[in-house]
């Protein structure tokens, strides 16, 4: 890879205390991107923090929850009061869905629409004047696979992950000197199952099979860096799962028989 694109630039990585947040920081961090490690639990963020200032970069932990926009004024006013300029957004951060449709609660909902959509879109319209003024901006959303289609026990998940495309995609078509890179993980092992959310807001605290079963989060984060380095609009990561997609937009109906068949856990 060439790290030449990244070294000197700035990144605001949210959702980077743990799983592929994480671990696209510290990529970054290798290749010279100063990282803003932005989450909720601060612990975990200074950490992150800690290993990537060992690689010779600037970097900053910040706890801010996305589902408040006075907690995100809080990081934006700390980014802008402190000079931060930065030239690559990461919004990975989210919360996972463990519920049937019907019998979630709707303030669930809206949890996971204000978490995984709005607080994104917030921070980006917080930014405004940067992002018209800036020569070129690179924004990578993590859409997860479940931004594509429907699937079991996912409906807000997935509701919020399509919403992103939607968001992002017309940003960019209006805005020549803005990049989106869309990054589409399967299954990586991460602990995101855990934190899911169940139909009475509560935390599935368990780990899917599949999830311990998927690809590691540090292969996952190479292909993702990689993939703004390179331009890609739209990179997928996984394994075997990745077929879903495929059958999904080539033919339907083998799509919709295993969607109803394939673990949602």
């Amino acid at each position: 890879m060439n790290n030449r694109f990244f070294k000197g630039k700035t990144a605001l990585v949210t959702g980077a205390g743990s799983g592929i947040g994480e671990a696209i920081a510290k990529q970054l961090a290798q290749r010279g991107t100063n990282v803003i490690i932005s989450g909720l639990d601060i612990k975990a963020l200074d950490r992150v923090r800690q290993t990537c200032e060992d690689y010779g970069v600037k970097a900053w932990s910040f706890e801010f929850d996305l589902s408040n926009t006075d907690s995100i004024d809080t990081l934006v006013d700390f980014i802008n009061n402190n000079g931060i300029r930065p030239d690559i957004f990461v919004f990975n951060a989210g919360v996972s869905q463990r519920a049937l449709t019907l019998e979630s609660d709707f303030s669930v909902d809206r949890k996971l629409m204000d978490i995984n959509f709005f607080g994104s879109v917030y921070i980006t319209k917080r930014f405004k004047e940067l992002l018209i003024s800036a020569q070129c901006t690179y924004i990578a959303v993590n859409t997860s696979i479940s931004g594509l289609f429907g699937f079991p026990l996912r409906s807000a998940y997935c509701a919020s992950k399509h919403a992103l495309f939607g968001f992002f995609e017309s940003l960019e078509l209006e805005n020549r000197n803005i990049k989106v890179t869309f990054i589409i993980p399967g299954r990586v092992n991460t602990q995101i199952s855990k934190s899911a959310i169940t139909a009475n807001g509560e935390a599935y605290a368990k780990m899917d099979a599949g999830q311990a079963n998927g690809m590691d989060v540090d292969k996952c984060a190479r292909q993702a860096v990689m993939a703004i380095a390179k331009g890609k609009h739209k990179r997928l990561i996984g394994g075997k799962e990745l077929l879903m997609a495929y059958f999904y937009k080539y033919t339907p109906c083998i799509f919709y028989k295993l969607a109803r068949k394939v673990s949602a856990t």
